[in-house]
């Protein structure tokens, strides 16, 4: 399979096989140019590198969003130069003649995740990646949900105190508006913390959380309740098996991790959420590649003429 993730900083593209393992690579920064195809460019390049000489029998492409699988268009929200651009038809020309697919890049971390990495195989599943923003995907009973437009698993943009702080997206007491590593730092200073220093960020403030400085921890504890509180929502509504935390903030280790698992314990009442595990992801930032692998090969088991094709 021939697996491409696209994001608002990286490009990257790589060659799997049937068993989710990486076997080529290529990657490189997403132009920041108002040309969409200066973008389409870049990764083009980067396709014909790792498919040289092989003959991919799918493509899974994922992608930061909004996405539009069924028209193939992508408008992602940090990549200012596509909107409404037509990603698959590029990708289907670079690779003729074989199944390929789009799927959300949260969505394409959760399967890669639950597939390769710290999920269970079969399981059921929220993949949330903590970073800048906050995404999230679904997989359920062991097969990815994009939901009916592709974009199923928007975790970061479930409101858990509308009077919270003002989102991005015009809501109010986002997770993501809390609990991102900008919301954390912004939330920090607000106490105090750093105030004179222009390039504090939230690995810093991760840095000061585990030297015991009292304003970091206070702010990795406020996004952990928001978290949370998120978590317990989804798993009460979908029944989950796990939960899988990743990205740049999830780097923060226990500085995070302590505070969240005790915040969902705090508010999980119901008897059938106090199975659920909350675990750190474990591909670090191939699992949008595996994801897109999964995907790819799905779509291949799917295809009629490729009716027989076994998927692991």
């Amino acid at each position: 399979m021939l697996a491409i993730d696209v994001g608002g900083t990286k490009l990257a593209v790589a060659l799997a096989g049937p068993d989710g393992r990486l076997l080529r690579r290529a990657q490189g920064p997403t132009p920041a140019s108002p040309d969409p195809m200066a973008v389409a460019d870049a990764l083009l390049g980067l396709v014909a590198e790792v498919a040289a000489g092989a003959a991919p029998a799918a493509v899974g492409v994922a992608s930061a969003g909004p996405i539009d699988p069924a028209e193939g268009t992508v408008s992602p929200v940090n990549i200012a130069a596509w909107r409404d651009f037509p990603l698959l038809d590029h990708v289907r020309r670079a690779v003729p003649g074989v199944p390929a697919v789009l799927v959300g890049d949260a969505v394409a971390a959760a399967v890669g995740e639950s597939w390769r990495g710290a999920g269970t195989p079969g399981g059921t599943m929220l993949g949330i990646v903590v970073s800048t923003g906050i995404g999230g995907g679904l997989v359920l009973g062991g097969e990815p949900y994009p939901g009916p437009t592709g974009n199923a698993g928007h975790f970061g943009h479930i409101s858990v105190d509308p009077a919270g702080p003002e989102c991005a997206c015009g809501n109010r007491g986002c997770v993501e508006a809390v609990a991102s590593g900008p919301s954390l730092v912004r939330w920090a200073r607000a106490q105090g913390w750093r105030t004179g220093e222009d390039d504090a960020d939230a690995r810093l403030l991760a840095a000061d959380a585990g030297a015991g400085d009292p304003v970091a921890l206070a702010a990795f504890d406020r996004g952990a309740r928001t978290l949370a509180a998120g978590i317990v929502a989804v798993a009460t509504i979908c029944d989950l098996d796990q939960v899988v935390v990743g990205g740049g903030v999830a780097g923060a280790g226990e500085i995070l991790f302590g505070p969240l698992r005790r915040h969902v314990r705090e508010h999980t009442h119901l008897g059938f959420v106090r199975r659920l595990r909350v675990l750190p992801a474990a591909l670090g930032g191939d699992a949008g590649l595996v994801g897109a692998a999964r995907v790819a090969l799905l779509a291949l088991a799917a295809t009629p003429l490729r009716a027989t094709t076994s998927v692991p």
